[in-house]
């Protein structure tokens, strides 16, 4: 008999966290192993129990959902994060995704969503309320143009790519070799290759065209 996905559930409303609760609990598959009211509470619960997955509101008490995600792309442990939204907001989705979220679902939605999401980023897949679709066709437009405007782009290799985009997220060079596991002198190389390829000069040019590209270079 398989086991069921664990999860955690945090979200400062009582009543939509019960109904949540009760509506996922209905699902055999699926076991609830932890509730919190605030993002500080949810991120211990995370941090102890290592569920499969962490259903979170984007805004708590203490931490919100995309600081807890961000947290756990940066120091782990590796937890599948979706993320309950009232907001239909650009910028906070991009935030979401380039904090590694795997789920973003709406909350007038969430009781039918909440049950796709869970199957989907448990098995490695993405799952956004149908209601996004307009904000994700955004990003995708967004890559496409960028890579349009830097066809050189589709030259970097996937560490390259990879690189830039941790150097986007204000990574140090010695910060990126302790993720990568590779030498420090291995991620300058890198930076000195990415730069030539896309005609970028000096360091912190390169870190600018990271920062401001960070959403569309998700993508890539």
């Amino acid at each position: 008999m398989n086991s069921s996905i664990t999860l955690i559930l945090a979200d400062d409303h009582p009543l939509f966290r019960k109904g949540l609760r009760q509506a996922i609990e209905e699902d055999a598959g699926m076991k609830i192993i932890g509730e919190a009211a605030d993002g500080t509470e949810a991120l211990t619960l995370l941090q102890e129990r290592t569920p499969d997955a962490a259903i979170l509101d984007i805004n708590m008490p203490g931490m919100s959902g995309l600081e807890i995600a961000q947290h756990v792309q940066r120091d782990g442990p590796f937890v599948a994060i979706i993320i309950l939204t009232n907001y239909k907001d650009e910028r906070m989705f991009d935030e979401a995704m380039d904090a590694g979220v795997r789920g973003y679902v709406l909350k007038d939605t969430a009781v039918v969503d909440t049950l796709a999401a869970i199957r989907a980023v448990t098995m490695g897949r993405y799952y956004f309320s149908p209601g996004l679709s307009d904000l994700l066709a955004k990003r995708s437009q967004r890559a496409k143009t960028l890579l349009q405007e830097r066809p050189s782009l589709a030259t970097l290799t996937p560490t390259e790519r990879r690189i830039l985009r941790l150097i986007g997220t204000h990574n140090t060079s010695k910060e990126i070799a302790d993720e990568l596991h590779i030498s420090y002198r291995t991620v300058e190389t890198h930076r000195t290759n990415i730069a030539t390829k896309l005609n970028i000069h000096g360091s912190h040019s390169l870190l600018k065209f990271a920062i401001e590209n960070k959403s569309a270079l998700q993508n890539q």
